[in-house]
């Protein structure tokens, strides 16, 4: 358990460098609240992007993607919506980005999916 925590913790840190590499602006990192967390809450340009990082080592379980499953994606809206009424940020605009992270050989290797639905 410990071990996929910290390959966890890596590929968050690996996805933060390559936001920032790419001009988003990094708003808040590990977001808890009741209904859920959010991994990154970034900016780009005027937009609000939630993302989820999902790191794997190898593909037994299915893609990294693939893991962002419907009732996950249903605590990151609950929470995202949280972070909204909290925040006053009804009237901006938002998306949802899911970055896969495989670590193979001890390279890392990065996938941006923008705008998941």
């Amino acid at each position: 358990m410990y071990e996929r925590h910290e390959l966890g913790k890596e590929g968050e840190e690996y996805a933060t460098k390559y936001l920032q590499s790419k001009g988003y602006k990094i708003v808040q990192k590990n977001f808890y609240c009741k209904q859920g967390e959010i991994d990154i809450i970034a900016k780009e340009k005027e937009e609000y992007v939630f993302i989820e990082v999902k790191t794997r080592q190898n593909l037994h379980y299915g893609t990294p993607a693939e893991a962002v499953t419907q009732k996950k994606q249903k605590h990151i809206l609950k929470a995202t919506k949280y972070y909204i009424y909290s925040h006053h940020l009804e009237n901006q605009y938002i998306r949802f980005d899911v970055i896969e992270i495989y670590k193979n050989g001890g390279k890392l290797y990065l996938n941006h999916i923008k705008q998941i639905k």
